[in-house]
This record gives structure tokens, C-alpha cells and sequence, in this order.
């Protein structure tokens, strides 16, 4: 059996990297305005740790968007398309 929080945690680290990306951002950029470590933030996108809420929140605000986007995405991505 599948654990969800696993699979939501992968698919977190897809999303946050996807978002990364899209604003052109470094890991290490990322990493130092969230105050966290870069290689904390490598782990995060490896999907190799579970963040706290609180870290999330702090991701969030760096990226500009909403936490409550990036949960979403991360489980309609987690639950894959509709059938």
C-alpha cells in the first residue's frame, strides 16, 4: 500500500521546484531569503525530507504564491488526472 504522505511529500518537491524555476530562481536564492540551507532546499525538491508547515510558509511567501496553491497543486499532482 501507497503511503499519501509520501506521495504528497514528491509531489510537493516537484511543485516547489516547478515554481522555483519558473521565477528563476537558484536553490541557493531560495534557499538564503526563506533562511533556510541550500542544501536543505536541494533536499526538499529531492523530495528526501517532509517540510513543516512553517518552512512551506516560508517557501511560499519567497516564491509569491499562496501556500494553499502550491498544497493544491501538489495534490492534484499527487492524485494524477480524473478518471
Amino acid at each position: 500500500m501507497d503511503d499519501p504522505a509520501a506521495s504528497l511529500v514528491t509531489a510537493f518537491a516537484r511543485v516547489l521546484r516547478r515554481h522555483r524555476t519558473a521565477r528563476g530562481m537558484a536553490q541557493e536564492e531560495l534557499a538564503h531569503s526563506a533562511g533556510l540551507s541550500p542544501r536543505y532546499v536541494s533536499l526538499l525538491e529531492a523530495g528526501k525530507h517532509r517540510p513543516s508547515l512553517l518552512t512551506m510558509a516560508r517557501l511560499a511567501t519567497r516564491l509569491e504564491t499562496p501556500l494553499s496553491e502550491l498544497i493544491r497543486e501538489a495534490e492534484a499532482e499527487r492524485d494524477g488526472p480524473a478518471a
